[in-house]
């Protein structure tokens, strides 16, 4: 979270513009030293919270584009005011895409640092698995992330009912037919991606729609990209309703996650736009989450099963991002599910 002396410094900046470091030390009402303000200002640039201009004694510090993105938000606090009382970004926002996402990162040094500490723990506990042994425990993680996904979007089957079906074709009793299939079409999605590791490298439009075509099979689900309006429960929000706007704000999501060096970041924006877009009468976020796993194991990273979100504290994130195109408690949410993965399996 940001403190009160940060929060200071950037209310100050936002109300005065590009100011200097002394000016800011003179005039925003800090009790600091300046070698502690700089070191404050380094830390809020490093975060993303601000960024500079001009060299030397010529630098000034602004507000960063990437602000409104990364800066923490009290989730709780926020969602005390009821869907009509809260000032939302009501409709669909290209320029987070074109002009935010596609130039800032949005994890800071010290977040990468701590997943790439985990992913070479993922890294040294594989090299120690047999092929049988590695076979074994990713069937683990994928019957969880089949029943956590498929429980997001309200599916029935509890944990040990899905075993049975993914492992044994055996179905619930009290069930619908539908609530099998998805969970199974979720293992088929998990296994194409398996045998097809570079499937998704790089990311396209149509490699998108063939992993939603894998998880809608024999759902009353329409294919391809969607042709009219779609509403989002819990929000506001509208997401776009031209089929050609669709298709441009899904190839620029593509475009932005291929030029991204880390594939963190890949994986997180898949997981975000992919929703955030909704390209799909249904199905959107199923999709996000294979998407986004498919982008990780590409690069030999540890998938993630999403075992332990809640999931309403999963959407109350998305709908953040929806909202507020804040990214924040969903890349915790990343950060969270990515530790208790290379820590669970394998």
């Amino acid at each position: 979270m940001i403190d009160s002396r940060e929060q200071q410094i950037i209310d100050f900046v936002r109300q005065r513009g590009a100011c200097s470091s002394k000016e800011v030390h003179d005039n925003a009402g800090l009790s600091v030293s300046y070698a502690t303000l700089k070191r404050v200002l380094l830390k809020l640039v490093a975060n993303g919270y601000l960024e500079t201009t001009g060299q030397g004694k010529g630098t000034r510090y602004v507000i960063s584009p990437a602000f409104e993105l990364l800066a923490p938000i009290d989730i709780e606090q926020y969602y005390e005011q009821e869907i009509d009382d809260r000032v939302i970004k009501d409709g669909f926002n290209f320029s987070v895409i074109n002009e935010v996402l596609a130039k800032y990162g949005v994890f800071t040094e010290a977040e990468l640092e701590q997943l790439n500490l985990l992913q070479a723990k993922f890294r040294n506990n594989i090299s120690q698995l047999s092929e049988l042994e590695y076979k074994k425990e990713f069937e683990r993680l994928a019957i969880d992330l089949s029943w956590k996904s498929s429980q997001i979007e309200g599916n029935t089957y509890s944990l040990l009912e899905t075993e049975r079906l993914l492992k044994d074709r055996e179905t619930a009793a009290g069930k619908t037919k539908e609530e099998a299939i998805m969970l199974l079409n979720h293992k088929d999605a998990l296994d194409f991606i398996i045998e097809n590791t570079d499937y998704l490298n790089p990311l396209s439009v149509s490699k998108i729609e063939d992993i939603h075509s894998l998880l809608t099979k024999e759902l009353l689900v329409e294919r391809n990209l969607r042709k009219r309006r779609v509403g989002i429960s819990g929000t506001n929000y509208r997401p776009l309703d031209n089929e050609f706007q669709i298709s441009e704000a899904l190839r620029n999501s593509c475009d932005v996650i291929n030029a991204k060096k880390s594939v963190f970041e890949k994986a997180l924006l898949a997981l975000v736009l992919i929703s955030y877009i909704q390209p799909f009468m249904d199905g959107n976020k199923r999709t996000a989450r294979i998407v986004s796993n498919a982008l990780l194991m590409n690069e030999k990273h540890c998938p993630l099963s999403f075992r332990t979100v809640d999931s309403i504290d999963y959407k109350k994130a998305m709908l953040l991002f929806y909202e507020q195109n804040n990214i924040s408690r969903f890349k915790e949410i990343f950060i969270q599910q990515f530790e208790f993965a290379v820590n669970t399996y394998f």
